[in-house]
């Protein structure tokens, strides 16, 4: 009895850090986004809220939540607040089985560094619930009763459900080098070479796929400004649309830590894997499994500023221009590269 108290206990703790991350790094996001916007459009960016306008995601969640709550008088009520919901609930739970870092002893017991340790499947577990993300986006266009927001649904989901091929082929590539699903055992996999170097092109197809799916431009179809007013969340307002932003930006960060841990070694140093040891780091330390964690961010922070440089660089697809690219381009790329993969290791054994 007091084992299982004490696994509940460790397994709250994990729970409550990664929320209270996830919202830290959202509110750090928009306002590095804000800031490099300015500073790729020779502007100055938000400086008046707090010293460098570091307040400013404070500002901007306060002034959200005292706003009025407003939904269509046509709208169906129960769905309307369901979809933000779906959203933000398929954003935190993905973070349950991404490692940051390898396990930790403590008091003799050995602590994996992940919401949900043991699931060999991790892998599987992220595809499956990333697809069930699209539910909310189409939910929240069809409830709001709304023209612009029904066809930012409909965009989102056939968005959505032809990238998502892509992207599943794309690390199909990484299994078969890995020779396992288990997210853990891929980052170890990669000490001394990382996945990137054996799949060059399918670290490419997961970064666009990946644009693709959280909605981030060039890709943002489902919410484009011009014809679409504001796409699925036109109709929602106060902390119903916050939760569709927080969903966003958690789903940029996923994105990040999942490209982080299948291509780019996860926790692994480039070039001196070694580093920790010479550093005098213990295997199973507290310090190693800060080392560790501040390897997997740096190199996320990297892949989160790309996704907002391409934000303000590059312009908005037009829809059939999108769809080509997801059909005729990403997939039978993903397929030659797995095909290409199988050759090259049954050549290996042989």
């Amino acid at each position: 009895m007091g084992e299982l108290v004490a696994h509940i206990v460790v397994a709250g703790l994990k729970v409550v850090i990664v929320v209270n991350s996830v919202l830290l790094a959202a509110a750090t996001l928009v306002y590095v986004e804000r800031r490099v916007a300015a500073w790729i459009q020779d502007r100055i960016g938000p400086n008046r809220v707090g010293p460098f306008g570091l307040l400013q995601p404070l500002a901007d969640v306060l002034k959200l939540y005292f706003k009025e709550d407003l939904v269509p008088a046509l709208a169906d009520r129960a769905y309307h607040r369901l979809a933000p919901l779906i959203s933000i609930a398929v954003a935190l739970s993905l973070y349950a089985v991404i490692p940051i870092a390898d396990a930790v002893n403590i008091g003799g017991e050995r602590i994996p560094l992940v919401v949900a340790p043991g699931i060999n499947v991790g892998l599987l577990y992220v595809l499956a619930m990333t697809s069930i993300g699209v539910y909310g986006i189409v939910l929240a266009g069809w409830a709001s009763n709304n023209k612009y927001s029904l066809l930012g649904g409909l965009r989102s989901s056939a968005q959505m459900i032809s990238y998502e091929l892509a992207l599943g082929l794309s690390i199909v590539g990484v299994v078969m080098v890995a020779g396992t699903l288990d997210l853990v055992e891929i980052v170890n996999r990669q000490q001394h070479v990382w996945h990137i170097v054996y799949q060059p092109l399918g670290f490419l197809l997961f970064l666009v796929a990946s644009f693709a799916e959280t909605n981030r431009a060039p890709f943002d179809l489902p919410e484009a400004e011009p014809e679409l007013v504001g796409g699925y969340h036109t109709e929602y307002s106060g902390m119903k649309f916050g939760l569709f932003f927080l969903a966003e930006y958690s789903n940029m960060v996923v994105a990040a830590l999942m490209m982080v841990t299948l291509f780019l070694g996860g926790w692994h140093v480039p070039f001196v894997p070694e580093l920790p040891q010479w550093l005098g780091l213990r295997e199973g330390s507290i310090g190693l499994a800060l080392f560790q964690a501040g390897v997997t961010l740096s190199k996320t922070a990297l892949l989160l500023f790309l996704f907002v440089w391409v934000r303000w660089t590059v312009p908005r697809f037009r829809y059939d221009q999108l769809m080509r690219l997801g059909w005729r381009v990403l997939l039978p790329l993903a397929l030659l590269n797995i095909v290409v993969t199988g050759a090259v290791l049954l050549l290996l054994q042989s």
